[in-house]
């Protein structure tokens, strides 16, 4: 049986991870950094909450990160846990750097000083790339221009395993996963504030939805999709950094018009911009060329963006958020 560890098992990606992972005949072990207290409630949702042993672990700390490696001696570690939010990396600069690329450089720095075997995965992120330009698709070779100081932490951690494969010999990736959602999205990310929002007013509520710019365009995908490529790059012969997308961009605009349509509105008589939630800087285009992951993994998503909006919308009319989880 293989072992696994998952670093930020309680978020989306993780959840639904440990969830491909268990299917798979793995044993799962997770980490939060007091587990004891933690709030694993999208483990609970997908139903695998008893099937994952859980650690405590602060990323921060050398010999936390030593101790649980030495604690589940996993086969494949795959990290992505850190601060999650480019919004809130503005207000918390070093708290992103210092969770984000500390993080990954003690996990590194600990599987080397143990000379252990594990392959791992790093959770790197589109937010790299920064504005790469209305007709174009980032891929592998697109140099990196980040615009969020989230972006440059998941930059400096990107290079820092690109690192630790050349100069150490180590079996670590890179996922340049691009955005990604499901119903398990926390509130506070603009797309389940936007389900949310229009599912309250399609109910009778009076409130407005309030966004910043609708003209940014993103590359949005499924989550479970995304996190089954992650596993497949585990899988390879030999480590390799990956863009993980689904190929095509759609406006801030088309989402909220999408979700607002699904559910019989106008988005225009409930829909307001605020130039106060604008960002100090702001990628206005994002499109990832997941070409890569279709020859090499056999990867491609499965999952378009009117489904993807259906999928929210109905998820969060029932009130059930694992309703489309499972994978």
């Amino acid at each position: 049986m293989k072992k696994a560890l998952i670093c930020g098992v309680s978020g989306q990606d993780g959840a639904y991870l440990a969830q491909l992972l268990l299917t798979k005949g793995y044993q799962v072990w997770g980490t939060s950094r007091d587990a004891q207290v933690a709030n694993f409630s999208n483990l609970d949702k997908l139903g695998v909450r008893s099937q994952v042993n859980v650690l405590s672990m602060a990323q921060s700390d050398f010999r936390s990160v030593l101790n649980t490696l030495s604690r589940s001696e996993p086969d494949e570690i795959y990290f992505l846990s850190g601060q999650s939010s480019v919004g809130l990396s503005f207000d918390q600069p070093a708290e992103s750097i210092e969770s984000i690329t500390y993080g990954a450089l003690n996990l590194l720095e600990a599987v080397r000083f143990l000379g252990a075997k594990s392959r791992i995965y790093h959770a790197s992120s589109s937010e790299c790339f920064g504005e790469v330009g209305l007709e174009e698709h980032a891929n592998e070779m697109t140099p990196f221009r980040p615009r969020s100081p989230y972006g440059v932490a998941k930059a400096s951690a990107h290079w820092l395993v690109t690192n630790y494969r050349e100069a150490y010999g180590l079996f670590c990736c890179n996922g340049i996963l691009f955005n990604h959602e499901s119903p398990l999205r926390p509130a506070r990310f603009v797309t389940r504030k936007i389900v949310s929002t229009a599912c309250r007013i399609a109910a009778g509520s009076k409130e407005r939805l309030v966004l910043g710019r609708l003209d940014i365009a993103r590359d949005w995908g499924w989550s479970p999709d995304f996190v089954d490529a992650m596993w497949r790059m585990m899988q390879q012969k030999n480590p390799d950094d990956y863009v993980i997308a689904t190929g095509s961009t759609h406006t801030l605009e088309e989402f909220v018009s999408q979700v607002f349509e699904h559910l019989g509105m106008d988005w225009h008589a409930h829909v307001d911009s605020d130039t106060a939630l604008f960002r100090p800087s702001e990628i206005i285009h994002s499109a990832g060329d997941p070409s890569k992951a279709a020859r090499v993994l056999e990867w491609t998503s499965s999952v378009s963006f009117p489904v993807l909006i259906g999928r929210l919308v109905e998820a969060e009319l029932m009130n059930d958020t694992s309703q489309f989880g499972k994978i």
